[in-house]
């Protein structure tokens, strides 16, 4: 039997461990911002009940649907995983310096196969530019509920291939390879093949 890889959506899924519990943490932040569960689903243009099934812990969001209610909240997942880290105001980063958020998508277990790796470098927020260090491994997806923002990204293959679906294209990148698009439009990565790919990213404002 082949084995089937987890995709990130599917990832999402164990969000009530037992170290953090999703639900409560966006009721708390939705009646610290002074919002009924009908107004913040209005503001992130989902249903109402999205937001009660995902505070009450009877739904598990995808990360396209949660980073969107966290927009209607003007947080990122970075943010709403880790509210209490410090900023910094280093301007070079080693290797282990790196935020690793990672860590912050629940299911994301260590040896999971078809993991998505990202490690931030700084404060995003800060400075208003996010860039990654990206590692796709084979059978990695984002999710066949396709991301979409305001603002710009980009990005380098720097080994391996990826597969990059923008709006209605779909193309495969190769190390050398670059992109560059608007984020509205609706977007995947896709890791299909038997070899790890490596991407260094940029996306203005933030995201994750």
């Amino acid at each position: 039997m082949s084995k089937r890889f987890l995709t990130m959506d599917e990832r999402m899924s164990g969000f009530q461990n037992g170290d953090f519990d999703v639900g409560a943490r966006l009721r708390s932040m939705r009646q610290a911002a002074a919002l009924s569960q009908r107004r913040l689903a209005e503001l992130s243009g989902v249903p109402h009940g999205q937001v009660a099934m995902i505070e009450t812990n009877r739904s598990s969001p995808s990360v396209a649907s949660l980073r969107r209610i966290l927009g209607g909240l003007g947080v990122t997942l970075a943010e709403f995983f880790e509210p209490d880290r410090p900023v910094t105001e280093a301007i070079v980063f080693r290797p282990e310096e790196l935020r690793d958020l990672s860590s912050l998508l629940p299911g994301a277990a260590p040896g999971r196969t078809g993991r998505i790796h990202l490690a931030q470098v700084g404060d995003a927020r800060a400075h208003n530019l996010q860039i990654l260090y990206e590692r796709y491994e084979p059978g990695a997806d984002t999710g066949r509920a396709r991301l979409d923002h305001p603002g710009s990204e980009g990005g380098v293959v720097i080994s391996g291939a990826i597969e990059l679906t923008v709006g209605e294209r779909t193309e495969i990148l190769r190390a050398g390879d670059s992109y560059l698009f608007n984020s509205t439009l609706p977007h995947r990565f896709r890791n299909p093949h038997e070899e790890e790919a490596v991407v260094v990213s940029a996306c203005t404002p933030p995201y994750l």
